[in-house]
């Protein structure tokens, strides 16, 4: 029987309506470090979104890094654990170690329209089967050939971001 390995990806997405105290301090410093770090592509204040500056001004497509480091800390908080991406009993389980994080929207006046994305992605995930709605995976092999399953529904903003099958 062949293995199928995947990795998750789930977008967690943070704007003015963001409700949760993690996610209000991710939304406000990245807009506190977007509004600093835009004066680097916009010294004579010649532009106010953030599609501006990626349309005109050179290099500005690097406000992605540039802004990411307000959001090292907090991704560090959540101790390898991706966010809002429960299973079937209500446990966070889904494990990361990558992210990337990225400006949506952006105007330098108007931080209502601020909008960033944090992707995460997962850990490798041994894809058992599908179960209804719900894939049932692991980690991996535990002693004696155990493996301990998870079972969880895909919500919005989580996919299989790919997939490996060995024989």
């Amino acid at each position: 029987m062949s293995t199928r390995t995947i990795t998750l990806c789930y977008r967690k997405i943070m704007d003015a309506n963001a409700s949760r105290p993690w996610e209000k301090m991710v939304f406000d410093d990245t807009y506190t470090e977007f509004r600093m770090q835009a004066q680097l592509f916009n010294q004579e204040q010649k532009y106010r979104s953030f599609g501006e500056l990626l349309h005109y001004a050179p290099g500005a497509n690097q406000l992605h890094f540039l802004v990411s480091a307000a959001v090292r800390g907090y991704v560090q908080q959540l101790n390898g654990l991706v966010p809002d991406v429960l299973d079937n009993l209500g446990r966070h389980f889904l494990k990361f170690s990558q992210f990337q994080f990225e400006i949506i929207n952006s105007d330098l006046f108007d931080k209502a329209r601020h909008q960033v994305a944090i992707n995460f992605y997962s850990d490798p995930l041994v894809w058992h089967d599908t179960i209804g709605t719900q894939l049932l995976v692991s980690e991996a092999a535990g002693a004696g050939g155990e493996m301990l399953t998870n079972q969880l529904a895909l919500p919005p903003f989580l996919s299989i971001y790919s997939l490996q099958t060995r024989d």
